[in-house]
């Protein structure tokens, strides 16, 4: 019994020398993902995520979701005891039914977070003092959270998740999780799991944080060739457009969704983020074959992150006879069907749709997702692949932000500030992507 007091003094007394010795070395702290290896002062605290979520998710693993979401799916809490802490999973069927309507297979979401590579640490520009964390591969962010947030996040979440079933290509970023650990002597601590929106960062040029206003909203640009990754802000965005063409009414459209949610929600100070990606020579104007078009709208019209469609390239045969690529609303919907006589429709979603489902299909606002990893967030156009994604959405517009809205009105008279009413923040978010799209 007297080895338990010794034990936990050990390792604070090591989690106190690795933070000295990590603070000493990024005085001059550049940002950018740094590796969390065993002298880092976050190293422990991964170790024991990596464990606990490792168990979190093979309780997911183990009792697969029902089909049909519950309220007690969502208020649901499971405990896990673990050498040195306790690991606490909230809301864990609901979240496990939403990461299966995404096409997320819990194995591979297990690994990516129980892997024996590194977490890494991602230092931004960011005012929040919030840490980040991205798993090895970058496929995942793990942030930490208040309890407040924690709270509201939770008790929003069958809203939320009703949300991107109904729009289901919804640029909201994807909450997959939400746990809490409870080391011994040590602050309770609340993080959740979400996607990232930048992914696959490979070759990405510039990223941006938008709210559409002005105060506090520029950020000094790192050097030309510095590997330091700065996240840039409205004004550093001004002479820049993104060219979607006929996609950009797909967007206007479901930023108006997104942000009509998020007002319902009473929340503000959410950001867009929005990356640049040159295209590759062979990507810029391509034709479409038949097989890509099939793949494409198999996709668009079932999970978007599904790997179960892999295969359907060779459906049919480039040299078959298709009708493709129905102009609605100015969506491009492809309905796909054989027009050989004798031969079945091809077997998609689109081909045997009636009015009424092709109406609920456009009502979900789904568009043609490019064939890609994590498509949900990327949209192609003539020169660039852009990265987008709705994150932040926990600023609720409180009697303190009231006040502070009072006190910004005079301290920032003719400027735009982030403080406003969700439903001018939500006004003023659609008229940037509006004025800023082409």
């Amino acid at each position: 019994m007297t080895d338990a007091p010794e034990s936990t003094t050990g390792r604070r007394s090591r989690t106190l020398k690795r933070r000295f010795l990590w603070k000493l070395r990024q005085k001059w702290k550049l940002l950018g993902l740094f590796e969390i290896n065993g002298e880092h002062e976050f190293y422990d605290l991964t170790c024991m995520l990596k464990v606990g979520l490792k168990a979190a998710i093979q309780e997911a693993i183990d009792n697969p979701p029902a089909d049909a979401l519950s309220d007690a799916d969502c208020k649901a809490v499971l405990k896990q005891a673990h050498e040195g802490f306790e690991m606490r999973t909230y809301g864990g069927p609901a979240f496990a039914h939403f990461r299966h309507s995404l096409g997320i297979a819990e194995k591979e979401y297990q690994l990516s977070l129980s892997s024996q590579s590194s977490y890494l640490q991602f230092i931004s520009n960011s005012k929040s003092k919030a840490d980040f964390f991205l798993t090895n591969n970058k496929c995942f962010f793990l942030k930490t959270q208040s309890k407040r947030e924690i709270r509201f996040l939770l008790s929003n979440l069958p809203k939320y998740i009703q949300h991107l079933e109904r729009y289901p290509h919804s640029l909201l970023v994807k909450f997959l999780g939400v746990h809490s650990i409870i080391v011994a002597q040590e602050k309770k601590k609340y993080f959740i799991i979400m996607q990232s929106v930048f992914y696959p960062d490979e070759r990405i040029l510039e990223r941006y944080d938008i709210k559409g206003c002005q105060v506090n909203r520029w950020t000094e640009p790192t050097p030309e060739g510095s590997q330091v990754i700065v996240v840039l802000k409205d004004l550093n965005f001004e002479g820049n457009s993104i060219h979607l063409g006929q996609q950009r009414s797909w967007l206007l459209r479901q930023v108006q969704l997104d942000t009509q949610f998020l007002k319902e929600l009473n929340v503000l100070d959410y950001s867009l983020l929005v990356a640049f990606q040159p295209l590759h020579a062979d990507e810029k104007g391509q034709n479409l074959s038949f097989a890509d078009i099939i793949f494409r709208t198999t996709m668009s019209l079932s999970n978007p992150e599904s790997s179960l469609f892999t295969s359907v390239s060779g459906i049919v045969d480039e040299d078959s006879d298709i009708l493709v690529s129905e102009m609605v609303a100015g969506v491009d919907l492809y309905r796909l069907r054989e027009l050989h006589s004798g031969v079945d429709d091809v077997n998609l979603p689109s081909s045997s749709k009636s009015d009424s489902d092709l109406a609920h299909i456009l009502a979900q606002n789904r568009r043609l997702l490019p064939r890609c990893k994590s498509p949900l967030h990327l949209l192609d156009g003539p020169e660039f692949r852009y990265f987008m994604g709705i994150i932040d959405l926990f600023t609720v517009y409180s009697f303190r932000k009231r006040l502070e809205h009072l006190w910004k009105c005079i301290r920032y008279r003719d400027q735009t500030f982030s403080t406003v009413s969700p439903s001018d923040y939500a006004r003023r978010l659609c008229q940037w992507v509006e004025s800023h799209t082409v």
